[in-house]
């Protein structure tokens, strides 16, 4: 018998043996039972896990699935998976088995999730809905993919709601410098904001910078890594993607700038950040410079559509840009298209050329 009394404690625990997955023979040992039942019941989902039987919880499948996926993504996206799973699926699937949830289930569960109202009385974004339900669909393709689930009853169902495109915000640049000019007055901000509208980072990319990353000769910026704030931790990880590791070549003014701010920071190594504070930071000294510029409210990353746009209006092509912003040229064309109005322009003048050659 695998599950047993503690005569000193009076509780119970379960000794049992398994196969892993490389087939050699484990003991596993758990205790602190309250009751024979509950030892019994964790010791069946332990040994279905272990056999990949989909008979098991979908609580016990998503510990499965995040064992999977973990040593394969990065960190910061681990813990947005976690938070979204633990806080808005869980609750409603965690003691189903997963093989009996069908998409009629799902339907009710996105009818709930739509329903949830924040404290000022708001709905979820459209953006944020489609992110919930991509992550539970993703568990459940995870099940059909590797441990045969006969189907996905979360794509059946359909995705919440529908995306809807937002006004693309940016900043003039004759706004960013009105921002820039009440930004003065503290230099940590200025020179992390001259950075981020000039060469057009992301701010988990600024906040990742070093004094190595520079090369004031050259008046260039390598980026090859992200900053983010995680369970209380500084976390630096790999960029967004493969495109995202570049060299951005600097305006003079801003090499100057940089090289200046820099030699202000006493005692700072090569590999230390020279921007020591987290994106909350940044948040709340973007609305201080907004509201004393008298300029609209941006999100940190409008900053960065602010830049593709002042690029764009300047002339440069979408793969020059996307090679600056760490982006496809694809992504940029499909962004920004309606940025490009020269560009229609000159189709059509060419489409009228080549219909007269006919």
């Amino acid at each position: 018998m695998s599950v047993h009394k503690d005569k000193k404690t009076g509780k119970w625990f379960v000794s049992c043996r398994y196969t892993n997955w490389d087939g050699a023979r484990k003991q596993k040992m758990k205790r602190g039972f309250e009751t024979k039942r509950e030892a019994l019941s964790w010791e069946r989902e332990f040994l279905q896990i272990k056999s990949s039987n989909l008979d098991m919880t979908f609580g016990s499948f998503v510990e499965l699935y995040l064992a999977d996926r973990s040593s394969r993504i990065k960190k910061n996206t681990l813990f947005t998976k976690t938070h979204i799973i633990e806080n808005k699926i869980l609750p409603y699937f965690k003691d189903r088995k997963i093989s009996e949830i069908k998409a009629t289930d799902i339907i009710a569960w996105q009818n709930t999730i739509m329903s949830e109202r924040d404290e000022n009385g708001e709905p979820h974004s459209p953006s944020y809905l489609k992110t919930i339900h991509n992550q539970i669909s993703a568990i459940f393709n995870h099940a059909c993919n590797f441990y045969n689930l006969s189907e996905n009853p979360a794509r059946k169902a359909g995705n919440m709601g529908t995306e809807k495109t937002k006004e693309m915000l940016i900043w003039t640049k004759e706004e960013y410098l009105k921002f820039a000019d009440e930004m003065m007055d503290k230099p940590l901000s200025f020179y992390a904001f001259e950075i981020l509208y000039w060469c057009g980072l992301r701010v988990g990319e600024l906040l990742a910078l070093t004094p190595g990353d520079f090369d004031f000769e050259k008046s260039t910026l390598r980026i090859n890594k992200s900053y983010q704030r995680l369970e209380r931790e500084d976390v630096i990880t790999d960029p967004k993607t493969l495109c995202s590791i570049r060299t951005i070549t600097m305006p003079d003014f801003l090499n100057e700038e940089i090289q200046e701010y820099i030699g202000m920071l006493y005692g700072i190594g090569e590999n230390d950040r020279i921007f020591d504070f987290t994106k909350s930071f940044l948040h709340h000294e973007m609305r201080r410079g907004s509201e004393a510029a008298g300029v609209k409210k941006l999100t940190l990353h409008q900053l960065r559509h602010s830049h593709v746009s002042l690029l764009i209006n300047m002339g440069f092509t979408a793969v020059a840009i996307a090679t600056r912003v760490g982006h496809e040229s694809i992504d940029i064309t499909y962004r920004y298209a309606h940025m490009f109005p020269s560009e229609q322009t000159e189709m059509a003048d060419k489409l009228n050329i080549e219909r007269g050659a006919c």
